[in-house]
């Protein structure tokens, strides 16, 4: 099996209530599809978001084991895991400690004193923060609407501003105040790096070999910047954090939304680091719904020749990425596919309530295909083919439509739910009975175990009207996809 094939992607709890299920398909039914498994942050003890708001690195006992994770190891499956470097949960000791000793707290600093960060830079309000002078901030980017802010009661009741970019919730009980939240990390802290080095000990001992940086481009503050992608300081962090990544056998992937017009995935390639290709889900749509893979068949060529290394993807536990398209595709071509994912069930997620900043559409990929067999088996298709990493979400692999009753018992915003279902092993080996299913996993198996797929290979695309034609080639041995997106069925041929 060769390095850049398959990669599951699931929660622990994804099929059946813990890990152990999703580990058995993987030793009997989906024996030799994956040579790689992501296994997402609820892995960890984690309190929001669904594991991306990590109280500490440990691994959940209710979910998952070390066991299950030295079967993986002995079926020679690698371990992508995540390590989130810009914050921390309210519920973790460190947070705990500074609600619990105040200014005698030794993580005092653990954490981004908003005070202390804007002194001198504006005036400060009756509530006891200050509020950054207009020239600092014009230019600052906001994940939510107003500063990001969380005033937190030290023990004397004196109130403190704390940075909190993502969730936050206040409540009170018993008389004292209650939070949760995501608390940014002072990086600029020895604590917080003794910390990071302590965090890269424990995943490499969970026997992982990719680390996905989630939200690494907040990290890096400075005084009148963006404070996302602060440049240089987030190539600085980056090289950092590589150093101690590699002394574990750790290889970094950078996980960051941007738009293609602004180039930070070069950016990201060039400094040799593994590139998420976000833009992959939006053109394979885009090409299977208009009947046209010129888009898609520029995108190969372009990241052929940078030699930019991809884990590709079409669905996630996220929604499927739109803001990272602007300036791949026309605008209007966006919007025409928003609206299109949009009437067959899915949900905007737009930037910091500003309904005109679209982010990404939450919903499964095989809904936003129209729940169509032959166009998930094209997608997928054409996935395998495209250059880099193929990264499988269990849901797609699996015909997972929009699942409504998800979002309805997760509440107010609980939209991403939409892709997430929890499905029982009873369940998901039923659904391996299906064709979309059994084609899927011959297609992944062919990806993982063909010579012509290793790395080093030729790879070669090209687009005539509606027919698009991939190529792999290395050592003799090659195999070809040839793509009909007019009539929506596609042939392999190897030599």
């Amino acid at each position: 099996m060769n390095q850049n094939g398959p990669m599951l992607n699931a929660y622990p709890d994804s099929i059946g209530s813990c890990l152990e299920e999703t580990v058995s398909l993987l030793e009997e039914e989906w024996k030799g599809a994956f040579k790689s498994f992501y296994l997402l942050p609820s892995l960890y003890h984690s309190d929001l978001d669904r594991g991306f708001c990590v109280v500490d690195y440990d691994i959940n006992e209710d979910l998952a084991s070390r066991s299950d994770l030295r079967r993986m190891r002995d079926m020679g499956l690698d371990l992508k895991l995540d390590f989130i470097l810009n914050h921390a949960s309210a519920m973790s000791p460190q947070f705990q400690d500074l609600l619990a000793r105040g200014r005698e707290s030794e993580y005092r600093d653990f954490f981004i004193d908003w005070n202390e960060f804007w002194k001198g830079c504006g005036s400060m309000t009756k509530e006891g923060y200050i509020q950054p002078e207009d020239k600092y901030i014009r230019d600052m980017f906001f994940r939510k609407p107003g500063l990001p802010i969380l005033m937190v009661q030290f023990p004397d009741q004196s109130m403190h501003p704390y940075w909190n970019t993502f969730y936050q919730k206040v409540w009170e009980e018993n008389g004292k105040k209650r939070y949760q939240g995501q608390m940014d990390l002072n990086i600029r802290s020895p604590k917080v790096w003794d910390f990071y080095e302590e965090v890269l000990d424990k995943i490499a001992s969970y026997g992982a070999s990719i680390l996905r940086l989630d939200a690494f481009a907040y990290a890096p503050k400075a005084v009148g910047k963006k404070n996302f992608l602060n440049e240089p300081e987030t190539w600085d962090l980056l090289e950092r954090v590589h150093d101690l990544a590699k002394r574990r056998d750790l290889r970094l992937l950078p996980e960051i939304h941007a738009s293609y017009e602004e180039g930070i995935y070069r950016k990201i390639g060039e400094r040799g680091y593994m590139v998420y290709d976000f833009f992959l889900p939006g053109l394979v749509i885009d090409a299977i719904e208009s009947g046209d893979g010129g888009r898609l068949a520029a995108w190969a060529e372009e990241v052929t020749e940078r030699g930019i290394s991809l884990v590709n993807m079409l669905g996630c536990h996220d929604g499927i990425p739109m803001l990272d398209l602007k300036g791949l595709l026309p605008e209007r071509r966006i919007q025409d596919l928003i609206d299109l994912m949009v009437k067959r069930g899915g949900y905007v997620k737009n930037l910091h309530g500003a309904r005109n900043i679209y982010y990404q559409v939450n919903t499964s990929y095989y809904s936003a295909l129209g729940e169509d067999d032959r166009k998930m088996l094209m997608a997928r298709a054409l996935q395998i083919f495209m250059p880099g990493k193929p990264q499988v979400w269990y849901l797609d692999l699996l015909g997972g439509a929009n699942d409504y009753e998800a979002m309805k018992r997760a509440g107010e915003g609980g939209h991403k739910e939409i892709n997430r279902s929890n499905l029982t092993a009873r369940e998901a080996r039923h659904r391996m009975e299906l064709p979309l299913v059994k084609e899927q996993l011959r297609l992944l198996r062919l990806r993982n175990e063909h010579p012509a797929f290793e790395e080093g290979n030729h790879f070669k695309v090209r687009s005539e009207g509606h027919i698009l034609t991939l190529s792999h080639e290395r050592d003799g041995a090659k195999i070809c996809l040839r793509a009909d997106l007019a009539q929506m069925d596609y042939r392999i041929t190897e030599a």
